[in-house]
């Protein structure tokens, strides 16, 4: 525990750091973790030692204070400290959320070759505590927020623990400008580059030289959503992914396969449908269908959950606030179509 003392003169407080804990691991190489502090708060600090003093107005400093808390138990429960997990923490400080940051970074879902995957955002973990708590589950938000490739954990660490048999990971085959049947090869070379954002998600967690046996033994299997039909799935974790271009009717398709002792996850992002123009996203109608159905959860993530490169947050609320300024423009467009009266025939 830090020991933190706010009755220093001029808005200051000092934070004392355990001596068997590193300064160097708390505030990285460099004080590379440090100018990361400094940059996200406005607040003057200062270490000596063990001991690291901040200035400023209160709210800030008590900020700061937490802060350090939270890094500390974080890295008391065996997590690295990254400029983007500090970050991270500072936000879920700001945003004032219910549950401990230090909860959120050290939530391990699957040690996997070497590493441990965790959520890195409070929706990330609602996420997966979703998952562990329902037998339906949709991940619905933007690229890069982890959707999944969280789930996929969660079926790997289901599979690992034998309280599934199977993972059955499924994508639509859309056709992008392309029709399957001009496309050179046999059909499951055709197919392949639609799956194959799922082979790579299960190389990170899975020896990839298990996986040919894995998928021979129909331990795992990877298929497009075509073949999911007259199936009846038991005992099976079944992710369906890219969901924003499945068909209502396919939706409905796949969601009726659900068996016995079995758990579904889908995924996707209602912004970047590639369906035909006119034809509805089965996801994006799935939650008024099945609002209020007990053990279905929907979980929303956002930009803030993005977990890629930072660009890739800034761009999804660029494009964001662009569809909203065009929804607007339409409407008024519209309003003054209608407001506009009728023109007399044979009038110049």
């Amino acid at each position: 525990m830090t020991d933190t003392r706010s009755d220093l003169p001029g808005s200051q407080i000092r934070i004392v750091i355990p001596d068997d804990h590193s300064m160097v691991a708390l505030l990285g190489t460099g004080d590379e973790l440090l100018h990361v502090i400094e940059r996200e708060f406005a607040a003057d600090i200062h270490v000596r030692g063990n001991e690291i003093t901040v200035s400023g107005a209160p709210a800030e400093t008590a900020l700061v204070a937490k802060l350090f808390d939270e890094l500390l138990e974080s890295q008391r429960r065996g997590a690295d400290l990254s400029p983007d997990a500090v970050e991270r923490v500072a936000a879920m400080l700001r945003a004032e959320q219910a549950v401990r940051p230090a909860d959120v970074l050290t939530q391990g879902i699957l040690s996997a070759r070497g590493r441990t995957i965790r959520p890195k955002t409070l929706n990330q973990k609602n996420y997966a505590d979703a998952i562990d708590k329902h037998t339906i589950v949709f991940a619905i938000g933007p690229a890069g927020t982890g959707k999944t490739y969280l789930a996929m954990a969660k079926a790997v660490k289901a599979l690992q623990a034998k309280e599934v048999n199977r993972i059955i990971l499924t994508r639509p085959a859309v056709e992008a400008g392309e029709r399957l049947g001009f496309l050179p090869g046999t059909l499951y070379e055709k197919i392949d580059p639609y799956l194959r954002p799922l082979y790579d998600a299960l190389h990170d967690m899975v020896d990839p030289e298990s996986i040919p046996k894995l998928t021979a033994a129909g331990t795992i299997e990877i298929a497009p959503l075509a073949f999911m039909r007259g199936r009846s799935l038991n005992d099976s974790f079944i992710i369906l992914d890219e969901a924003q271009n499945t068909t209502p009717e396919q939706m409905k398709m796949f969601l009726t396969r659900l068996g016995f002792g079995s758990k579904i996850v889908v995924t996707g992002d209602v912004t970047q449908v590639d369906l035909p123009t006119g034809q509805v996203s089965g996801l994006r109608v799935v939650q008024d269908i099945l609002d209020g159905i007990p053990d279905i959860h929907f979980s929303k993530l956002t930009s803030q959950d993005v977990v890629r490169h930072k660009l890739v947050g800034k761009i999804v609320d660029a494009y964001e606030k662009y569809d909203a300024k065009a929804e607007a423009r339409g409407r008024g467009q519209a309003g003054q179509s209608a407001s506009r009266p009728p023109r007399r025939r044979g009038s110049h």
